[in-house]
């Protein structure tokens, strides 16, 4: 069975209050209607041939139709999701408007069986979250991210 892997940067910027992340939330009729758990760090499946930090840089640039930032990357490690899917992510620091931010698409039939595609963006919207309030939306497992971060920014 091969495991799915994912790569994905976490834009961090300082605040007065402590480090902001940025986070998108899932595009799709799944995930509409929903808040905690459905929101995620800019990612995206690569192939085993492909370096992680490569694909971390595409999946930035073709999720958020965005350059990724320049500057230390900071390795944040690992993380299985429920799926199974093995996620691995770097922080940058760096800071974007959202309004900015032109997500790409995928195409999925919808409703279910009903036989017409239509189109979603990967991310619906993106937003800068403090770390506390970021913990209440994230995919569970990826909290781990922004627990690293914290202990790289004390």
């Amino acid at each position: 069975m091969t495991v799915r892997r994912s790569a994905g940067l976490l834009l961090f910027r300082r605040a007065a209050d402590g480090p902001q992340v940025l986070l998108g939330h899932m595009g799709g009729p799944f995930f509409a209607r929903k808040d905690a758990g459905a929101w995620t760090v800019p990612k995206g499946e690569y192939e085993p041939d492909e370096p992680a930090w490569d694909a971390a840089r595409r999946e930035f640039r073709e999720e958020l139709g965005l350059e990724p930032p320049d500057g230390e990357a900071i390795a944040l490690g690992e993380v299985r999701q429920t799926n199974g899917k093995l996620v691995t992510a770097w922080a940058v620091e760096g800071d974007l408007d959202p309004a900015t931010v032109v997500p790409g698409t995928f195409t999925m039939e919808w409703p279910p069986r009903s036989g017409r595609l239509r189109e979603f963006p990967e991310l619906d919207r993106v937003a800068w979250f403090g770390l506390e309030r970021a913990r209440a939306v994230i995919v569970t497992a990826q909290a781990a991210f922004l627990d690293r971060l914290a202990e790289h920014s004390a």
